[in-house]
């Protein structure tokens, strides 16, 4: 969601004086600590109850139940057509859930246009109107809102000094950058004091370094607003593993899995999990006993839990963790492949047909393609996934989303 959302609907008009659903609690407001000393308009927090989206017979999201608790940033994580964005748009009010119920601050907000919902939300695309000022279109909002004439100012002050372009504010969209141009969407979408804030891939539209000084920034808002909810759609692992609290790893319209980043990293339940959080080598193997596993005919110590001798399984190790020589778990291979990357080599290999890989410190004299190469991996670095877990993940071997 980006460009056509959001000139229809820029980040920041939403409402924030709602009427409560029927039966629901009214919102109150709840202050937010934080060197500003604002407060947010709204009760934060976010839940999905069984939430099903479908356009046209074709479901989108289904089923989805997921709560963001208040003061949390949720990451919705997945490929392109995996639900996330649909998940959303649904708690802006852009689309109608075919079946269950969305609340925002504890109040059923399923019915409710988006300019009712108290909502913040910045897209991929900024919608800045290109004819105002930037203080301007950080007033934007508030003005929508009806809020007292006399606060506009010191509102778009406060707004535009969290995300440090108080210096910029009689600037137009077109004299910034695209770093400052995001940082202005984000302080009109904080202006209106949201209890739930949506980013919608918000820094894909950046270059790397850009991208790298956005998430700095992001997670200073965080620590500075702690009572905002915010759900922060994107397909980006690194983003997520560095803003949320927690990852919700999307799916084929479904929620696959849900936990910490350091969860969902060092001990994935799922293949897709492994596959989309992080690279990963995932190898087909054969429980033999416990603590103990074959793959083709190499016997490996790995912790098997409560998995039978005969099983079938997928073991995940990280490539980072995979080391260069003999030890324990040693794995004899050819090398297929090498890159430099600076400050490290990934090394490919093949073993017993199986692709592995390895992220190495960088090397004096890296090994030559067709070379035997023996790789190993502590027993501690493995985990051992059932057979058929995640199997959205598609085939086996080394699989992963960016670097």
């Amino acid at each position: 969601m980006s460009g056509a959302t959001g000139a229809a609907a820029p980040a920041g008009t939403a409402r924030t004086t709602a009427a409560p659903a029927r039966g629901a609690e009214p919102a109150t407001a709840a202050p937010a600590p934080g060197r500003t000393g604002r407060e947010t308009a709204v009760r934060s927090g976010i839940r999905f109850d069984g939430v099903t989206v479908a356009y046209g017979g074709n479901t989108v999201l289904d089923r989805l139940d997921l709560t963001v608790e208040p003061g949390e940033v949720m990451a919705l994580l997945g490929p392109s057509g995996s639900g996330k964005t649909t998940a959303l748009r649904a708690v802006a009010g852009f689309v109608r859930p075919a079946s269950g119920r969305v609340f925002l601050g504890g109040r059923d907000v399923t019915a409710l246009p988006p300019h009712r919902r108290g909502i913040g939300m910045v897209v991929q695309s900024y919608a800045l109107f290109p004819h105002l000022k930037v203080k301007d279109n950080v007033a934007f909002g508030l003005k929508a809102h009806r809020t007292p004439k006399a606060e506009i100012p010191g509102r778009v002050t406060e707004a535009l000094e969290l995300v440090g372009m108080a210096a910029y504010a009689d600037r137009h969209p077109r004299e910034l950058s695209g770093g400052q141009q995001q940082r202005v969407a984000i302080a009109r979408a904080l202006a209106i004091r949201p209890g739930v804030l949506l980013l919608d891939e918000p820094l894909s539209a950046l270059d790397a370094r850009l991208r790298s000084g956005m998430l700095t920034e992001l997670a200073r808002l965080h620590r500075e607003l702690p009572d905002v909810s915010i759900l922060y759609v994107t397909h980006d692992q690194v983003e997520a593993l560095t803003l949320a609290d927690r990852i919700a790893v999307m799916d084929r319209a479904r929620l696959q899995d849900c936990g910490t980043p350091q969860e969902l990293y060092r001990r994935p339940r799922t293949e897709f999990t492994a596959s989309f959080v992080g690279n990963a080598n995932l190898l087909p193997v054969t429980v033999t006993g416990e603590g103990a596993v074959e793959l083709g005919r190499r016997s490996l110590a790995v912790p098997t839990g409560a998995a039978a001798p005969g099983a079938t399984a997928t073991l995940c190790v990280r490539p980072h963790l995979v080391g260069l020589g003999a030890g324990p778990n040693a794995l004899t291979g050819t090398v297929t492949e090498v890159q430099w990357r600076g400050s490290t080599h990934r090394v490919h290999a093949d073993v017993e047909g199986h692709p592995v890989m390895a992220d190495l410190r960088e090397l004096r004299e890296p090994p030559a393609l067709g070379e035997p190469v023996t790789l190993h991996f502590a027993a501690e670095d493995a985990v051992l996934l059932p057979a058929g877990a995640g199997e959205a993940a598609g085939a086996r071997g080394t699989a992963g989303v960016g670097p």
